[in-house]
């Protein structure tokens, strides 16, 4: 059996992200939001890039997007300076996710993004920092802090970003009508898949 220090460690960790995404009802910009359903809704192309912790939330965004039918990739930072940001075109949107605003990787891909004329929404906490300047949208994510005791590691911070792209996929299939009839045929793999085809 674990001490009783882990175990209150574990379960402390479930109050402090629900505080998280309770307070995180206090920061939503009602207007920010419909700018950023809208031009995901109307977007050919989405793209999504991040490091560490945020980059790997990044790429389950692009694959929220793709199961509602919203062409996306998660785009490397480290391959985007290496031409994978051909994937975007005029028109298309990428989504910048940095706590701190400040992530020295993804500055050089946000001036290709405004050289190619692609809307930016950035997700961050800081909301002066360089790539929320650089923004077409600036999504604010609020974290009262992370769970482990040492406030260093990226998991309340992660849920945030987690939330809000979650968020974002819910009011997408609202505004765009999506229905399931039409994930079921691209989803016929797995239990959600059986269920759907079995309707």
């Amino acid at each position: 059996m674990i001490s009783k220090k882990a175990m209150s460690a574990a379960k402390n960790a479930y109050d402090i992200e629900e505080q998280c995404i309770k307070e995180m009802k206090d920061y939503f910009d009602t207007d920010a939001f419909s700018k950023a359903v809208e031009l995901l809704a109307s977007s050919p192309r989405i793209g999504t890039s991040g490091c560490g912790h945020s980059g790997i939330i990044c790429q389950h965004m692009a694959h929220l997007m793709c199961c509602i039918e919203r062409p996306s990739r998660f785009i490397s930072p480290a391959e985007a300076v290496h031409g994978a940001t051909g994937f975007l075109q005029k028109g298309d949107v990428m989504i910048f996710a940095s706590r701190g605003g400040k992530t020295k990787e993804l500055l050089p891909i946000a001036d290709i993004c405004k050289a190619k004329g692609v809307n930016i929404i950035t997700v961050t906490e800081n909301l002066e920092s360089p790539l929320a300047q650089i923004a077409d949208v600036v999504l604010k994510q609020h974290v009262n802090r992370e769970t482990d005791k040492h406030n260093m590691q990226g998991t309340t911070s992660t849920t945030a970003l987690c939330m809000i792209f979650h968020a974002l996929q819910a009011a997408l299939i609202e505004e765009t009508d999506y229905q399931s009839e039409q994930f079921a045929l691209i989803h016929p793999g797995g239990a959600v898949g059986e269920r759907l085809n079995n309707k």
